[in-house]
Parts: structure tokens; sequence; C-alpha cells
């Protein structure tokens, strides 16, 4: 069942893979349909959300406009296809494929903050400490 409108999307631009595909998303969503809203700006607040920053940062999450929340696979799914990527989506949505995808995401996002060696689209700095989530230890 499509979630309520407009869908918001909870984004990380400063992961150079997450830039990528928010850049990708950006320049066919309807804001009508799809807002996209960067937890990495210096101006975001978790307020009334229910989430902190850890959580929003660890998986992706979309929020519908009734409340309802979606994540990992769920929220990539309906956000491509409400910026009009209906044929990269429909994969997404195969009930055969679902619990697959579910670990694949699961195994990115676990991965996710050591990929910070990715040049970042803008060339703006990687994910590691921005991210919040992997913490590199000091050095000795």
């Amino acid at each position: 069942m499509p979630p309520d409108l407009p869908l918001t999307l909870f984004v990380d631009s400063a992961c150079p893979l997450c830039a990528r595909e928010i850049r990708w998303l950006e320049r066919t969503a309807d804001p009508a349909r799809l807002l996209l809203v960067d937890v990495s700006a210096t101006d975001f607040s978790c307020a009334g959300l229910g989430k902190d920053l850890s959580q929003l940062r660890r998986r992706l999450h979309a929020r519908s406009a009734s409340g309802v929340w979606l994540t990992g696979v769920d929220a990539t799914y309906w956000s491509w296809r409400l910026a009009g990527h209906g044929t990269w989506a429909a994969p997404l949505g195969w009930k055969p494929l679902r619990p697959l995808l579910r670990l694949a995401y699961t195994l990115f996002a676990t991965l996710r903050p050591h990929l910070e060696w990715l040049p970042h689209p803008e060339g703006a700095s990687r994910c590691g400490a921005q991210c919040g989530i992997r913490q590199k230890p000091p050095a000795s």
C-alpha cells in the first residue's frame, strides 16, 4: 500500500555513496510527493521525530505524511517510485526477493561507514567522522 504523501526521506549527504543516490533522486523528485531532508546539515534537528540522529544514520528512514515510518529496503523502494524511478524500484517490490534484499541491505548498512574512501561526488569530506557511526581509534 502506498504511503501517504508527501514521503519525507531522511538522507545523509555526508556519505559519498548516499550523496550519489540523493543527486539521482533530486533530479526527478516532485516535492509534493517526496521531500529529501539532510540529516548531516548543521541545522537539522531530530526534535519531534521520535528517532535520534544515530538511528537515522544507521539505516535509511522515510516517514509518510501520516507519520508511518519506512526503513531500509522499504524506504528505498518508495522513494525511488515516488521520484519516478519505478523501473529501478520494481525488483525491490518482488516478494520472493524481499528476504534476500533485506539481508543485503543489512549488510550494506553495516559496511557503509567503512566506505569513506569513496570519493564524494562534490569533493566534500567523506563519511567517517561526519557519520558518527564509526569512531576511529585515537592515534597512538
